[in-house]
C-alpha cells in the first residue's frame, strides 16, 4: 500500500508540458513601439503615406495609424495584410507569390494576399503581425513593416 501510494505521489509530481505549450502577448506598450520604428522609417524615407497595423497572434487588431496622405481604403488593406502575416505565420509576400506562380485558389482564404505584411516574432513565437499599405510601393510597405520589427524587444 506504500509504494502505491509513493507511485501516486510520484505521478502528481511530473509536469504535463506536452499538453501546454508556453506563449507570449503583444502587449498595448510593445505595439506602440513596433510602430514608432515603423512610422519613424516611413517619415525618414519621404513615403508620401502609409497605414500601419499591429495585430495580435488571432488577428486582432492593436494599434492602427494612417499617416497623413494616405488613402482612407489602406487602413483597411494594412489590416488584412497584418492579419495574414499573423495568423498564417509567414510574410503576405508568400502567398502573392503563390498565387503569381499560378496557386489561384488561395484568394479564396479570405485574407489579404499583397506584400506588406509580416509576422511579429518573439522568442521564435507568432506574437502578432504587423501591415504596411499606402508607401509609395509594394515595396516601401514591406520594408516599413520590417523597420517595425527592428523594435527593441524583439530584437534582444
Amino acid at each position: 500500500m506504500k509504494s502505491l501510494f509513493f507511485l501516486f505521489c510520484l505521478a502528481l509530481s511530473i509536469p504535463l508540458t506536452a499538453q501546454v505549450e508556453a506563449t507570449y502577448e503583444l502587449t498595448l506598450e510593445g505595439a506602440h513601439e513596433i510602430m514608432s520604428k515603423a512610422k519613424a522609417y516611413a517619415q525618414s524615407h519621404n513615403a508620401p503615406g502609409a497605414a500601419i497595423a499591429i495585430v495580435d497572434a488571432g488577428g486582432s487588431l492593436i494599434l492602427l495609424e494612417r499617416l497623413n496622405g494616405t488613402f482612407p481604403v489602406a487602413a483597411e488593406v494594412s489590416c488584412g495584410k497584418a492579419r495574414t502575416g499573423a495568423i498564417f505565420r509567414m510574410p503576405s509576400k508568400n502567398l502573392e507569390n503563390a498565387i503569381n506562380g499560378g496557386r489561384g485558389s488561395l484568394v479564396t482564404v479570405g485574407e489579404n494576399m499583397l506584400r506588406g505584411g509580416l509576422p511579429i516574432l518573439y522568442n521564435g513565437k507568432v506574437i502578432g503581425g504587423i501591415g504596411v499599405s499606402g508607401a509609395a510601393s509594394a515595396d516601401q510597405d514591406v520594408e516599413i513593416a520590417e523597420a517595425g520589427l527592428s523594435a527593441d524587444f524583439l530584437t534582444h
